[in-house]
């Protein structure tokens, strides 16, 4: 429910502090007073357009702030939840509207788009009047509110489920679909691609394998000049192991007098004939470490060579080639069983489309007995309303090409006011008033289900008389038992039913100052006058008091 307006510099409201009960509350006044200028302002407040003519003149800003009470598992709180918006025990919408036409949202002192607002505001407020284009008369609204009504959950569910069973079915098939056409536009490339691949046969890490071993075949080849100085140095025509074996020889034939003096020598010759010896094996050690067929650095280069102009032709690091030729080899087997795959796709969505024309036709029948229902519940409303001659008509257009979340009906309220005239639109039949009182009844009919908590009505009840007025008052009495329900309204038989009566009145601050709206709340004493004055007009007589005791009597028993 809503529990408090408060009003800052909005056109003629200076300040305004408004606390509002359950049930029905009236708003009377003379014209002119400022009825209109605060239903602006709630507006305003609840995500309505923003307009710099509302604020009051010679202020930089105008503000509404209204304060909402709401269960826990209330629609606008989920919206918050979902917007990462504090959801507190109490919701209150801001709004500040800057002179220079500049406005700000604001939710629970959270700074929010004014889409936000709206869209919340939408879950908690509804706003009728006599020439209102929101809220029952848009079109949009009226399949839920059908659907609300009849209470046939199930099958909503079930045409929801197969709707999107459809729709991924749908995809799927669209996918596939543009596989197999990709594929056979580059068939001929990519058999070029895939016979070019299996050929090279790429592996991941090769390249790295054969980049080392070229380094390692580089460097053997640099190496063997080496090798081939110290085989000249050991083993050429001036190398010292002859000359130093024939010394050696020659030492040891000596005789055994001079043999001993020589000695020293014949062990260091004989030590250097082995240490040369010994570099011989370490250098045909090498050698045979050496030892490689020269045409293989030719053949590692011709390799490596080979898979990087691969991966540059593809646009990739040589250990994805793989990946290139698995991509190419899959558009082939796509175009070779993409065809039976396609068809198996397309033959589970024309099975998954049946079961949703099945799902959505039990919806339209039970949608076609509900708008039965409907129109009879609100027809019954209308002889009161002097409406008796009118009908309510939920027109029903069934397209079974389309497919929804909510089935293939298209639902719109059609009224027809007098016999022998056309049925159509509400917004287009039906006048002023007519619209009013048939919002009014269909509002009565929903009050349970589903209905907003709170409904303002703006002067339903104008250009109607005493009876009709009486009507008005009941049903909006009804409403009241199940929503919060505010009404502007002329009529004494609506404000002799209302549980709170609100003044709207407007007054001068000061002497030859600026004229300001002001509301109060009424006793039944003021309120009694209130309702004596709207029977009376301007001068309130004592025939009128009595006729608004009789009336606010007549009401409360």
């Amino acid at each position: 429910m809503l529990s408090a307006l408060s009003v800052r510099n909005i056109v003629l409201i200076d300040q305004l502090d408004l606390a509002f009960e359950r049930g029905m509350t009236v708003l009377t006044g003379e014209t002119g007073a400022g009825k209109s200028i605060l239903l602006d302002a709630l507006t305003l407040a609840l995500g309505g357009r923003g307009d710099a003519a509302l604020v009051r003149e010679g202020a930089e800003s105008g503000q509404v702030v209204a304060v909402l009470h709401l269960p826990e598992d209330h629609p606008a709180r989920i919206l918050l939840r979902q917007n990462e918006v504090s959801d507190d025990a109490e919701i209150i919408l801001r709004r500040v509207q800057h002179a220079d036409g500049r406005t700000r949202a604001f939710i629970n002192d959270q700074p929010v788009s004014a889409g936000l607002l709206k869209s919340v505001g939408a879950l908690l407020v509804e706003v009728h009047g006599q020439h209102d284009d929101r809220a029952l008369v848009d079109t949009a609204t009226h399949r839920a509110l059908l659907d609300s009504f009849g209470g046939y959950d199930a099958e909503l569910k079930a045409v929801g489920e197969a709707s999107s069973m459809l729709t991924a079915a749908e995809k799927a098939v669209d996918a596939q679909r543009l596989r197999v056409e990709k594929a056979a536009r580059d068939e001929d490339y990519a058999r070029h691609i895939v016979e070019e691949l299996t050929a090279l046969k790429p592996e991941p890490g090769e390249e790295t394998t054969l980049s080392e071993r070229r380094q390692w075949l580089m460097g053997l080849e640099k190496a063997a000049g080496e090798v081939a100085d110290a085989e000249e140095i050991l083993n050429g025509n001036n190398a010292p192991g002859p000359s130093l074996a024939l010394l050696l020889r020659r030492i040891t034939r000596k005789p055994e007098g001079e043999a001993a003096l020589f000695a020293p020598m014949a062990e260091a010759l004989d030590a250097a004939l082995v240490a040369l010896d010994t570099a011989n094996e370490a250098l045909d050690a090498i050698r045979r470490e050496m030892a490689f067929d020269p045409r293989e650095l030719e053949q590692v280069e011709e390799r490596l060579f080979a898979l990087r102009a691969a991966a540059r032709k593809h646009q990739v690091e040589c250990d994805e080639l793989p990946d290139v030729l698995a991509r190419y080899a899959a558009e082939i087997e796509a175009l070779e069983s993409g065809g039976e795959l396609l068809a198996k796709l397309e033959a589970e969505r024309a099975a998954t489309h049946a079961a949703y024309i099945e799902a959505a036709r039990a919806l339209s029948a039970v949608r076609a007995r509900a708008a039965k229902a409907l129109g009879k519940a609100v027809e019954a409303e209308l002889p009161d309303l002097k409406l008796g001659a009118a009908r309510f008509i939920v027109d029903q257009q069934v397209d079974e090409l389309r497919v929804a979340s909510s089935g293939f009906d298209q639902i719109a309220f059609h009224v027809q006011t007098n016999p022998g005239t056309t049925a159509g639109p509400m917004m287009k039949v039906a006048s002023g008033g007519e619209l009013s009182r048939f919002l009014l009844a269909l509002k009565v009919v929903l009050a349970d289900k589903g209905s907003v908590p709170v409904l303002v009505f703006d002067e339903i009840d104008t250009g109607v008389g005493g009876a009709v007025a009486d009507a008005i008052g009941k049903r909006l009495a009804r409403l009241a038992r199940v929503v919060q329900v505010l009404t502007v309204t002329h009529a004494p038989q609506v404000a002799a039913r209302a549980a709170t009566h609100l003044l709207i009145e407007k007054q001068a601050v000061e002497e030859g100052a600026f004229m300001r709206t002001h509301v109060r709340p009424l006793d039944d004493f003021a309120r009694s006058e209130e309702v004596a004055r709207m029977l009376a007009g301007a001068r309130i007589t004592e025939e009128a008091r009595a006729a608004a005791k009789r009336l606010m009597s007549e009401v409360a028993g």
